[in-house]
């Protein structure tokens, strides 16, 4: 995939009101690295494993330096990276208790708002 297209599909699927991302590498992304929340510590596992792109969140400033043309960093956002664990989670309950009752919440806790 276009690294540009790509940057749309991770905002549109996530749901994001913006995403942050290093200068483009000028590569296809075949390879993606992934960490809900903030993940910028496994950035250089994500190298190691040779992503094309690393999907976390609460990249600070100066650690987009740190991609430095190897991989394409893309900040989604805290919430946005982590808003699809609780049906994931929920899926696990199910199958380990089959009788066990789960409600899942429908209340937003993001206190990000985008202009």
């Amino acid at each position: 995939m276009e690294e540009k297209d790509f940057l749309d599909y991770v905002k549109s699927t996530l749901k994001a009101g913006g995403i942050r991302y290093t200068e483009l590498t000028g590569k296809k992304i075949k390879k993606v690295a992934i960490c809900g929340g903030s993940g910028f510590f496994l950035l250089p596992n994500a190298i190691r494993a040779k992503a094309d792109a690393y999907v976390t969140s609460d990249v600070k400033y100066h650690q987009f330096f740190d991609a430095d043309g190897r991989i394409l960093l893309v900040d989604a956002g805290h919430y946005e990276t982590e808003q699809y664990t609780i049906e994931l989670i929920s899926e696990l309950l199910n199958q380990k208790f089959a009788t066990f009752a789960i409600r899942l919440t429908k209340v937003t806790t993001n206190p990000v708002n985008y202009l």
